[in-house]
């Protein structure tokens, strides 16, 4: 009888535990959010029973001058789900959260989430343009690495993330390079996760828009040997300032990555096989790296670039700004682009520049945009300047 007993009680322990597993593989309720539909309006839900006010901000909405997206109050239903429904959206790859009462979070329904500095929010596609190029599609795929160098400059091994075109492991042949640098605040997460680098990469290949080639995400600042929680400090709250933030050190060293890339893979090591571009803060460090070493890029591009250097600042990098233009426009090159939104906060500055390139015969393709200082505009800056590249 014992036996029986212990017999029925260990089925129901299992039992139970099988209860709990499947409770926690599968979340709880089965509630959809994001909802994209057709038509392109998508459907947001979120439950919570007790809250008094849920709202939605989402990067589409328009930005106040602290540059944080707007916000949209929630309805409140049935069994405490709040739901909110867009208008029909642009094809885009968009980011949001929640607020709850005040409190900031996540959507408990949607596993996607892309961190941005100390920012996590969830994000979602919408198809059919934009949204096609940014998406895995039935294409061949590159590889995505994370490779450690020596950066004698910086005294340190450091991180990079490395993108290699589909087919490059089972050839022989040599590769150009495209040399691709995050804002402040990122690291050499930022353009593969909030940038999109590798599936706009495979598309734009695959398409025949663009040749084959290899994209080097380094992590711009020199402080750090990789991005949080992948160094030896462990975990800790990501920050903007930094140490030797824009200060001329990263340009100064940026040749470590440059020789490692060249000693450890099949690439073309000249001027004609390499390319420069970044955002924000890589856009000033594409900007002072190509014309402080001004033979060795045939191809910069500045996505909504910082121009000016820090009155405070003293290095070697910042002097002779308008002769090592100068030098780098008789050593010649094949593409300089610049790209900024009509409401970016640079864009004076960017004027500014292009006036000073404009007074010194430098040549350079324009692109003006509608919106700021978003990554919705800096992934379209890279799928419009990748198929221009080593041509």
């Amino acid at each position: 009888m014992k036996k029986l007993f212990f017999f029925v009680m260990a089925v129901f322990a299992m039992q139970s535990f099988d209860l709990f597993a499947q409770q926690a593989l599968w979340g709880g309720p089965q509630i959809v959010s994001p909802e994209v539909r057709d038509d392109k309006t998508v459907t947001f839900r979120f439950q919570a029973p007790n809250a008094k006010e849920v709202k939605i901000s989402g990067d589409w909405m328009p930005a106040g001058q602290d540059w944080k997206p707007g916000s949209e109050a929630m309805t409140k239903g049935e069994k405490g789900i709040w739901t909110y429904t867009t208008a029909a959206m642009p094809s885009d790859l968009y980011g949001y959260s929640f607020t709850v009462d005040g409190l900031k979070t996540t959507d408990p329904n949607n596993v996607y989430l892309i961190r941005d500095v100390a920012s996590v929010t969830n994000v979602f596609i919408v198809k059919g343009d934009k949204g096609d190029l940014y998406s895995v599609n039935k294409v061949p795929h590159g590889t995505v690495s994370r490779q450690w160098y020596n950066s004698p400059g910086n005294g340190m091994e450091r991180r990079i993330t490395v993108y290699t075109p589909a087919g490059y492991e089972t050839s022989k042949e040599k590769y150009p390079v495209l040399y691709l640098l995050h804002g402040m605040g990122g690291d050499e997460e930022a353009w593969i996760a909030l940038g999109r680098t590798s599936q706009i990469l495979d598309n734009l290949i695959a398409q025949g828009k663009a040749k084959p080639m290899i994209v080097v995400m380094s992590n711009g600042n020199v402080a750090q040997e990789a991005a949080p929680g992948e160094s030896s400090i462990g975990y800790y709250k990501p920050t903007m300032q930094l140490p030797n933030t824009m200060d001329g050190k990263f340009e100064e060293t940026f040749m470590d990555v440059v020789k490692f890339v060249e000693s450890n893979y099949r690439v073309k090591a000249e001027k004609s096989g390499r390319a420069i571009a970044g955002l924000s803060m890589g856009g000033y460090h594409s900007l002072h790296i190509s014309r402080y070493y001004p033979n060795t890029f045939d191809y910069v591009g500045l996505f909504s670039a910082a121009i000016i250097p820090n009155d405070k600042v003293k290095s070697k990098v910042y002097e002779n700004i308008d002769e090592t233009l100068k030098a780098q426009l008789k050593n010649g090159y094949k593409l300089y682009w610049i790209g900024i939104g009509k409401a970016d906060f640079l864009n004076k500055n960017v004027k500014e520049f292009r006036e000073k390139l404009d007074g010194i015969g430098m040549k350079y393709t324009y692109c003006e945009t509608e919106g700021g200082h978003t990554w919705t505009n800096w992934r379209v800056y890279l799928s419009e300047f990748a198929p221009l590249l080593f041509k």
